[in-house]
């Protein structure tokens, strides 16, 4: 593009980001995808406090914070280790939707075969 006379502008926006748009798609998915599963980093971020955020400002704790910190005081086979089990199942939809949305994207944008 560059060659026959064409900005170099006009190369990124109709050459460059084109060919790497599934790729640049899929790494936010998946960047999406996997700050959900980062607990530690989320927790220290969050602050980690189980209460409804009144502001942005707030702390709040998150699906994964929650299952990291209270799984220990959940009795075997109760309702809260069994909330607990759904939470973490929802999580896994979640991340297996976002993968799936990564794939599809690739695939559609002719970076996977």
């Amino acid at each position: 593009s560059l060659a026959l006379g064409a900005t170099k502008w006009r190369t990124i926006r109709s050459v460059t980001i084109p060919a790497a748009a599934s790729g640049i798609a899929a790494g936010i998915i998946l960047g999406f995808g996997r700050a959900i599963g980062e607990t530690i980093a989320v927790m220290m971020v969050t602050g980690g406090s189980p209460i409804i955020p009144t502001s942005i400002f707030s702390p709040v704790r998150t699906m994964t914070q929650t299952i990291a910190a209270e799984m220990g005081e959940a009795v075997f086979g109760g309702l809260h280790y069994n909330s607990l089990f759904a939470i973490g199942i929802v999580l896994f939809i979640l991340t297996f939707i976002l993968n799936l949305v990564a794939v599809k994207l690739i695939k559609k944008h002719g970076g996977g075969k």
